[in-house]
C-alpha cells in the first residue's frame, strides 16, 4: 500500500530528473523530521520538501509552515552531519503540486 504523497514525490523527482538534477536519496528519515528528496543540482545539494493537495482553501505552498520549514532544516543539518558534512552549497526547494499542476520553488526557505 503506497502513503499518501507518494505519487506526488514520484512526479516531483520525475521533475527533477527532466531538469538534469541527480537524485541522492528519497523519504530520507532523521530525529528531526523527514526530507522528501534529497538531490544535485550541479554542485549543489537540494533538500526538496513536496507539498500536494487534491483542492481546499490551502494551497500547497501555504501547507508549508514555519515549523515545517525548522524541521527541514534540522533533518537536512542531521542528514549532512552523517554523510560526512559534504562540502557543498545548500538549498531548500519546494514543490507544490495540485489541480493547477506542478510548481518549483527554488530556495524556498531561507
Amino acid at each position: 500500500m503506497k502513503r499518501p504523497g507518494t505519487d506526488a514525490e514520484d512526479q516531483a523527482a520525475d521533475h527533477l530528473l527532466g531538469l538534469g538534477y541527480t537524485i541522492v536519496a528519497r523519504r530520507v528519515k532523521t530525529r528531526s523530521g523527514e526530507i522528501d528528496i534529497v538531490a544535485l543540482d550541479g554542485d549543489t545539494l537540494v533538500f526538496v520538501e513536496v507539498k500536494s493537495r487534491a483542492r481546499g482553501p490551502v494551497s500547497p505552498e501555504e501547507a508549508l509552515t514555519q515549523t515545517k520549514s525548522h524541521r527541514l532544516k534540522a533533518a537536512a543539518e542531521e542528514y549532512c552531519y552523517a554523510a560526512g558534512g559534504p562540502d557543498l552549497l545548500a538549498r531548500f526547494d519546494l514543490i507544490a503540486i495540485d489541480a493547477d499542476g506542478l510548481r518549483h520553488h527554488q530556495s524556498a526557505l531561507g
